[in-house]
């Protein structure tokens, strides 16, 4: 069974990280009779919303009554479901025999949109008007919902859950579960979630299934930043979304068309049966020979006919939706190739102070396309120095031969001008250990003439100040730091 569900809070008391966002959660509840406001719960995904709110209904009494983007949201829906029971008063009764109350709960509230939700929008803010009931919308992108709705109701921000906050909740589930570990590795996995409670409990889980103790060994370093909401990912398009909803995800999923596809692959077999796994095979295979006519053009506009088949047709390819959890292992095996590409993402993401994910997503197809056979060789050799490649590398990027002499000759000029680089580089400290060496000499009675070397590398005169000879050089090196900068602001 899912953790997520298994541990659920029960109360708000039992709601870890967001204490004031709780509290006023908690307060606007015991005093709805006095505002009677609809509240937006909003924030990262995985924080405690949709918790929170359920717990709530639990401490308050209340029944509840929840809309979720599963369902067919049009105005029509919203005032029969939702209608009804946020505008009539006498749903339950109270023990003291008076007019009980209901908890509307609307989940995804910032995604009604599309031909199901038509209509959807202006449905939920009438009702939050009008409602006789407390509602709670949630949201994970408070400006997508419309201002009309926003100014309608309180609003309430549960922010990202600190990695202190979340290695408590982690050693709690250990405990319970009967799981011996190290404090490193809850520690790690804490780290590796963003902020995301729900992403770690997923992460623990996943990590500890089948074992008596998990150590930090258990824990792949950078495993967070490679899979980054792919489970979630792997659920909503083999389980529980349907095509539109499935390839409304891809857009935040932090993972280029090439893994997600290697990702459903590996992973359709362990919840599709066979006549869903076949149909599931054929828009698998769709999606490969687009990827195919990208690598063979460096056209990535048809990397958009990959992700529909790779969401929306293996979405569309189940007869019906699953609930519960699935035990989908490890990452998929990748190829020398994958793995050459991971490791240029990471040295790109090292430089340009990105995560590895979008330096693969979104600097290396660029670099692709620019430096395709070593055409622009320019850029290439820059490429080459700025990242510190070598020939396998930039043949891999350009999509020439690393034994050919075209690269041998990129290599070469890149390491020229990386060492170049080190000397200008340097600056200030270049000319003092110069001065200091002139000096050391000079006080061993080996002195040299005004006119020596030394001096005519510094700039020829005994003055700090340049001389008028030294100025087109230094607008031609400023062009030069320009051109420079410009490439690193790209990257």
């Amino acid at each position: 069974m899912d953790w997520t569900e298994k541990y659920r809070p029960s109360t708000l008391s039992e709601v870890r990280g967001n204490d004031k966002a709780r509290d006023e959660f908690e307060q606007w509840a015991r005093t709805w009779d006095d505002h009677r406001e609809a509240v937006i719960l909003h924030g990262s995904p995985g924080v405690g919303k949709t918790s929170a709110a359920h717990a709530l209904a639990n401490d308050m009494g209340w029944p509840v009554i929840e809309l979720n983007s599963s369902d067919q949201r049009t105005a029509d829906v919203i005032e029969r479901v939702a209608g009804e029971a946020a505008k009539s008063g006498t749903l339950t009764q109270s023990v003291e025999g008076q007019p009980g109350r209901r908890l509307v709960i609307m989940d995804e509230a910032d995604n009604i949109h599309g031909t199901y939700d038509r209509g959807g929008a202006r449905a939920v803010t009438k009702l939050v008007k009008e409602a006789n009931q407390p509602m709670v919308l949630i949201a994970n992108e408070f400006y997508d919902m419309s201002r009309g709705l926003r100014k309608a109701c309180r609003t309430i921000e549960f922010r990202d859950v600190s990695s202190r906050s979340i290695v408590p909740v982690l050693r709690d589930l250990c405990r319970k579960e009967g799981i011996e570990f190290d404090e490193k590795a809850l520690k790690r996995i804490a780290d590796q979630n963003d902020g995301d409670l729900r992403g770690a409990v997923k992460d623990l889980q996943a990590v500890a299934d089948g074992k008596a103790r998990i150590d930090v060994e258990d824990v792949t370093a950078s495993e967070r930043d490679k899979t980054k909401g792919i489970f979630e990912f792997l659920d909503a398009v083999l389980k529980e979304k349907d095509a539109e909803e499935a390839l409304y995800l891809t857009y935040d999923v932090d993972e280029t068309p090439d893994d997600l596809l290697q990702w459903i692959e590996d992973k359709a077999p362990k919840v599709y049966e066979a006549d869903e796994l076949a149909r599931a095979y054929r828009h698998i295979a769709k999606a490969d020979r687009w990827l195919g006519r990208v690598r063979a053009t460096q056209n990535y506009s048809y990397w958009r006919y990959a992700t529909d088949n790779i969401a929306a047709g293996v979405a569309s390819a189940k007869k019906t939706k699953r609930g519960g959890w699935t035990r989908y292992g490890g990452a998929p095996y990748r190829s020398t190739k994958d793995k050459t590409r991971d490791y240029i993402a990471r040295e790109i993401a090292e430089v340009a102070g990105c995560s590895t994910a979008t330096a693969r997503r979104e600097i290396v197809p660029y670099l692709e396309v620019m430096t395709h056979h070593c055409k622009n060789r320019d850029l290439t050799v820059r490429m080459a120095a700025r990242y510190d490649l070598d020939a396998e590398h930039v043949s891999f990027i350009t999509g020439s031969g690393k034994s050919t002499n075209k690269v041998a000759s990129v290599i070469e000029d890149a390491t020229e001008l990386k060492e170049q680089e080190a000397v200008e580089h340097s600056g200030d400290a270049f000319l003092q250990r110069v001065e200091e060496e002139a000096a050391e000499s000079d006080a061993d009675g080996g002195a040299e003439s005004d006119d020596s070397p030394q001096q005519a590398t510094l700039g020829g005169g005994s003055s700090d100040e340049p001389t008028s000879d030294d100025e087109p050089a230094k607008e031609e090196k400023a062009a030069e730091d320009d051109g420079q900068a410009s490439f690193s602001d790209f990257m």
